[in-house]
């Protein structure tokens, strides 16, 4: 059983940078297939970015640019470092685990981008 503990939202102007952080225990997070997602109110859950274990990210053509996801395995924790926010990034962000059996989610950590 995989747990995941988002954080780093937040109120943030348009323009601005925030970096999310995802925190994993209970599996082998080395070898976890790690993504954020986000949605908007009224909009489907939509992939924001994807980490492979072996470090190979995809992004959404919507933050290209913008986004990084990278992985720290000593410390569990995945991250989403989001620049030159829009408002149209405004989202609750969720992060997912995928091993070879099932998926998890953690609880979603809320980006407003607004002045």
């Amino acid at each position: 059983q995989v747990q995941l503990v988002e954080s780093g939202g937040g109120l943030v102007q348009p323009g601005g940078s925030l970096r999310l952080s995802c925190a994993a225990s209970g599996g082998t997070f080395s070898s976890l297939h790690m993504s954020w997602y986000r949605q908007a109110p009224g909009k489907e859950r939509e992939l924001v970015a994807h980490i492979s274990p072996s470090g190979i990210t995809t992004y959404a053509d919507s933050v290209k640019g913008r986004a990084t996801i990278s992985r720290d395995n000593a410390k569990n924790t995945v991250y989403l470092q989001m620049n030159s926010l829009k408002p149209e990034d405004t989202a609750i962000y969720y992060c997912k685990a995928q091993s070879w059996a099932r998926g998890y989610w953690g609880q979603g950590t809320q980006v407003t981008v607004s002045s």
